[in-house]
């Protein structure tokens, strides 16, 4: 099925579900529970670094990628302390940078999909980039970046590679499946 087709799946035309349904509702809330608790969780039980699967960022994409900017940016901003609330994780010195980095990467993916109606791969790429960018501006205006900058680069962004590679393979299918399912209801 094409984007086209998908895209007069829904109401509203767009290449997003509507948001706001009881059953739309209920997804972005499993949603946000698997970014802020579930996926984190599992994390550290299995003793992954959550460096390196930054487990709060898959569904915080999808929910972009499927219900637009709102939604993404809304669910970004409430699972780090959503997570910090019911955990205590992630530490409070990284919580304000990573809120605005998780809302930024709900908010790209779903913009970019959503306003700009770029393809799903696109808008996770933009996602990535535009999330990190942020956490990374935020880091350095507060002064919080401890050591050689070039050093904290590569202890911030290269554990994280396989899991954005990760991201951008499967987030595109996982949201165009999603999306196709549901505008089919």
């Amino acid at each position: 099925m094409s984007e086209t087709m998908v895209a007069t799946g829904n109401e509203l035309g767009g290449l997003t579900l509507p948001a706001l349904r009881l059953r739309a509702v209920s997804a972005q809330m499993v949603l946000l529970l698997g970014a802020a608790f579930v996926l984190p969780t599992l994390a550290h039980a299995a003793g992954v670094p959550v460096r390196a699967w930054l487990p709060m960022h898959w569904p915080v994409i999808l929910a972009g990628l499927c219900y637009g900017w709102r939604s993404g940016a809304l669910i970004g901003l409430a699972a780090p302390g959503v997570s910090f609330l019911l955990s205590g994780m992630p530490p409070p010195a990284v919580l304000p940078a990573m809120t605005a980095e998780l809302a930024a990467y709900g908010f790209c993916a779903g913009f970019f999909r959503e306003q700009l109606r770029q393809n799903l791969w696109l808008s996770v790429a933009s996602a990535l980039i535009g999330g990190r960018l942020v956490f990374l501006v935020i880091r350095l205006a507060t002064g919080s970046i401890a050591g050689p900058f070039a050093e904290y680069m590569q202890a911030a962004l290269l554990p994280g590679l396989p899991a954005a590679l990760g991201q951008f393979v499967l987030l595109p299918i996982a949201a165009g499946g999603w999306v196709r399912r549901e505008s089919l209801r």
